[in-house]
């Protein structure tokens, strides 16, 4: 989207923080002094106690509230975040039970018009079961319906949904069969294929944006695998403030204004290739100087790309995306590459895991402090619309991990904070506030220990982005 030219504008009396690459220790943040920044040309253009203000320039006044690089979503499924508002949530905490989940979709299918789709979101098998299309029927079969999995990688149609994709004629290898070799309607890895044929559902980026800006996030890195020249397209003309960077294939071009992340590779413990072939992926990604991002929520899929990666040889910028599952014996094989991860998701989650989770991977599960303390850089995304898109709700989970987990692996605030805080090409490298960056700031409307008591959402005063506000309290 093409941004209009930037304001002048000088922020009076911040805590700056932090300015100089580096997390000042807890008990000094108290004593950080105020400074007055200058932003001007979507720049930080000074940065100095006592500016004074020059003619034509707007002035905030921070009052001694922090001042932070603004935020950055390292992980998240933009497109699928916006459907999400205009879908039904079947999984916990809205849904606990077989009866919730019928209750839901019953409510939801009044709402729709005749003929129209269901679209629900976050099942787990922890509310009725495994979910195919027979018990769909039984739940709503007059209305074509599709329900995802909370972890993104399955849908579910009914009967109703199931003809009118033609899946009795559909030879793709995602389409899960009976021993009849009749669709069973659960379909793997097929969201690509299901957006060609389903009709689409508004996706309000703009609201997306808004609500973004409001929680004080500048930035995203979008993660959704296998995107196309068009779906960048629909980025560019969204009503986003946000800057944007996209994990996209070797090949594909974003248009300006978005950036070229790592490109994505998935991995599914079903279907995992061999490591030439793993590695072959690897390679051709750095051959078009561009780094790779595997996804390894298993220790199988892990120690497979670790291989893979010696194989193929490291690119700075290489990521593990999620790291779910990282045994002791892996850590030092991390060194050199970036663990994008969501300590929220023991939050979220914890229930399911504690009653899912083999034993013998549980002391292992969503590892945050021992990957830092092994020397790796570590950055956070949201996973949203898969785990919660308010990144104070992650922070707080990383200093504040429920039992049974492991309490040693949780950190510090400012380190949780720090989560948020890299550059998008490089997680692991923190952004500063400091003449000649990019004016992406947030402002809290509180002192440094204050904010690290309470790492909440609702200390956003304001948010800038490129130097224009695009968000201000009340």
């Amino acid at each position: 989207m093409a941004r209009p030219p930037a304001r002048r504008m000088l922020i009076r009396g911040a805590r700056v923080w932090p300015a100089d690459g580096h997390l000042a220790a807890e008990e000094a943040l108290a004593d950080l002094p105020r400074r007055d920044v200058r932003l001007a040309a979507g720049q930080i253009a000074g940065c100095a106690p006592r500016l004074r203000p020059e003619r034509g320039e707007e002035v905030m006044e921070a009052a001694g509230g922090v001042l932070l690089p603004g935020l950055h979503d390292h992980h998240v499924h933009l497109r699928a975040l916006a459907a999400a508002a205009a879908s039904v949530a079947v999984g916990p905490p809205q849904a606990r039970t077989a009866a919730d989940l019928a209750a839901r979709l019953h409510a939801a299918d009044a709402e729709l018009p005749p003929g129209g789709w269901l679209r629900a979101v976050g099942y787990h098998e922890s509310v009725a079961g495994e979910l195919d299309r027979q018990v769909l029927d039984r739940l709503l079969p007059r209305r074509p319906v599709r329900v995802q999995h909370r972890t993104g990688a399955l849908w579910v149609v009914n009967s109703l949904a199931a003809e009118r994709l033609g899946l009795d004629q559909c030879e793709l290898g995602g389409v899960e069969r009976d021993d009849a070799g009749r669709p069973t309607g659960r379909l793997w890895r097929m969201d690509r294929w299901l957006a060609d044929r389903v009709p689409g559902l508004t996706a309000d980026l703009g609201a997306v944006s808004r609500k973004a800006a409001s929680l004080g996030i500048t930035g995203f890195t979008d993660a959704t695998p296998s995107v196309t020249e068009r779906d960048l397209a629909f980025l560019a003309g969204a009503e986003m403030a946000q800057r944007l960077c996209c994990m996209v294939p070797p090949g594909v071009h974003p248009p300006p204004g978005i950036g070229a992340g790592p490109v994505k590779i998935m991995l599914d413990d079903s279907t995992l290739p061999p490591l030439d072939e793993l590695g072959g992926r690897i390679g051709d990604a750095h051959a078009a100087g561009r780094p790779a991002a595997v996804h390894c929520v298993t220790r199988v899929q892990l120690v497979l790309t670790l291989a893979a990666l010696d194989q193929a040889g490291r690119l700075p910028g290489d990521r593990i995306e999620h790291g779910a599952v990282i045994g002791a014996d892996s850590l030092p094989d991390l060194r050199g590459l970036t663990v994008v991860t969501q300590p929220h998701f023991i939050t979220e989650r914890g229930e399911q895991y504690a009653a899912d989770v083999p034993p013998d991977d549980l002391p292992d599960l969503w590892r945050l402090r021992s990957i830092i303390d092994a020397g790796v850089d570590v950055a956070a995304g949201s996973d949203a619309p898969f785990g919660n898109e308010d990144p104070w709700d992650v922070m707080r989970a990383a200093v504040r991990r429920p039992a049974p987990f492991r309490a040693g692996e949780a950190v510090s605030p400012a380190r949780a904070l720090a989560l948020f805080l890299g550059e998008p090409a490089a997680p692991g490298r923190r952004r500063l506030v400091a003449p000649g960056r990019p004016a992406d700031l947030t402002l809290l409307r509180a002192g440094p220990l204050e904010v690290l008591d309470s790492l909440a959402s609702d200390l956003v005063a304001a948010t800038f982005i490129g130097g224009e506000l695009g968000y201000a309290r009340g």
